[in-house]
């Protein structure tokens, strides 16, 4: 068994395509020209409903989905392997055979993403936060959604944007991101900030200030599982689910930090970028931040310009424009968060399970799992790179419908075709510069 926990992202690369590189960028551009074409000639009229669609679950199925049977069980697992991974973090060696890195960043972070995809906002039952503010409040016979003030909606989602972001620094910025003493201070940080705001504005806000709950709830927002408008659960279309994401402050900004650290880290791992962090004159973690701040503050600029000239050319001067085309960016996001991570989830997620039969590095074997080593044969690398490929293309055509539905809505009928070439454009230009930062970095 390796000793070491890698936390490298893409194992495959260009030369690991079952096509050249050159025909993959190619052909996604085409797939988009030709979605928009398609959808154009085919798709004249808002077809979307959002929370009012969808077909209601049997009632069986749906009684014990949403029992409390159900609920308490798992806001009980959330628990459990919360304090599985804190004692681990508080009494555990800080080394390389330590499984906690692997927890944070593997299991909860990019786990999330396909246990989102497949059963919705999952975060929102398991979240350990949410239970122990029910203690607290049921400590201080409140109701937990009763807060001192209501939530104000200025606010938003921006408490979500930033905690992103000042994780996604941890990880990505920060030289010690894994080791302990740096986990141990990012959460109780973290988790005493939202404590204070769920006693401050009710459970409602780990709706909205959450990073972990409401990245959850954006990528859950394509699960073919969802709730509709009278509270049923329901199998739905994930455009459905999109449309039904409200437009709120600060949603702009937690799709621009979703998709711009992942951008960043692929930009942090060429050799370009490495080479020009060893000879610039400013401390690394300095040129860092900057680069990420950079990364996120460009993906929010392409977002409001793109939005900004459809509204122009849509007759549109509604300065929400941004907000309202930023549910179109969440699957471009979720496709380059799947492209990014597929490879690290399959080994590392190996790797941090191995691990987790001895978390104080006592010689346990808790799960019988210490003595089992990474099997690199799982998948192969060309598997990985197709899966790449497809998943951002994939993102990038559901933006562009996500887009279309809402141009038809927005804008006279007459100019919501041709409102979209700047979104298009946005669009090739995210999928071009995705696949080559995956691929040729």
């Amino acid at each position: 068994m390796s000793t070491t926990l890698v936390l490298a992202h893409g194992v495959g690369g260009r030369e690991d395509l079952p096509l050249p590189f050159s025909y993959a960028l190619t052909g996604a551009a085409i797939a988009l020209v030709v979605s928009f074409a398609a959808l154009g000639l085919l798709w004249r009229r808002p077809k979307l409903t959002g929370v009012a669609a969808g077909r209601p679950l049997p009632r069986h199925l749906a009684s014990a989905l949403d029992g409390p049977v159900l609920r308490w069980a798992l806001r009980v697992l959330g628990l459990a392997v919360t304090a599985f991974v804190a004692v681990a973090a508080v009494l555990g060696r800080d080394d390389a055979l330590n499984p906690v890195p692997g927890f944070v960043y593997v299991l909860l972070w990019v786990g999330l993403v396909p246990a989102s995809l497949l059963f919705g906002p999952v975060w929102r039952l398991l979240n350990p936060l949410r239970t122990i503010h029910r203690g607290l409040a049921f400590l201080l016979r409140t109701p937990p959604e009763r807060g001192v003030w209501a939530y104000p909606d200025r606010l938003g989602y921006w408490p979500a944007a930033a905690g992103l972001l000042a994780f996604t620094w941890l990880e990505l910025v920060w030289p010690h991101s894994s080791d302990l003493a740096s986990l141990r201070l990012w959460f109780a940080c973290y988790a005493t900030a939202q404590l204070l705001g769920a006693l401050a504005f009710g459970d409602r806000w780990f709706e909205r200030g959450d990073a972990f709950e409401v990245y959850s709830s954006l990528i859950g927002r394509l699960s073919p599982l969802g709730r509709r408008r009278d509270g049923r659960l329901v199998v739905r279309n994930p455009f459905d689910g999109l449309d039904g994401l409200a437009p709120m402050a600060g949603l702009a900004g937690v799709v621009a930090v979703m998709l711009g650290t992942t951008a960043y880290d692929s930009v942090s791992n060429a050799p370009w970028w490495m080479s020009f962090m060893g000879s610039a004159p400013l401390p690394d973690i300095l040129v860092g931040t900057l680069g990420l701040l950079i990364a996120v503050a460009l993906a929010a600029a392409l977002l409001a310009s793109g939005a900004g000239a459809a509204g122009a050319i849509g007759g549109s001067r509604f300065s929400g424009l941004p907000t309202a085309f930023a549910h179109s960016v969440v699957p471009v996001a979720v496709g380059y968060l799947v492209a990014h991570y597929f490879s690290l989830l399959l080994f590392e997620g190996q790797r941090t399970l191995i691990l987790a039969s001895d978390p104080l590095g006592t010689g346990a074997d808790l799960f019988g799992t210490a003595e089992h080593g990474v099997d690199f044969n799982v998948v192969t690398p060309a598997t990985i790179a197709l899966v790449q490929v497809i998943a951002v293309v994939t993102g990038h055509v559901l933006g562009v419908i996500a887009a279309h539905d809402r141009a038809l809505r927005l804008f006279p009928a007459r100019r919501a075709v041709a409102s979209q070439l700047p979104l298009l454009a946005l669009m090739v230009a995210y999928t071009v510069g995705g696949l080559t930062l995956l691929f040729a970095t």
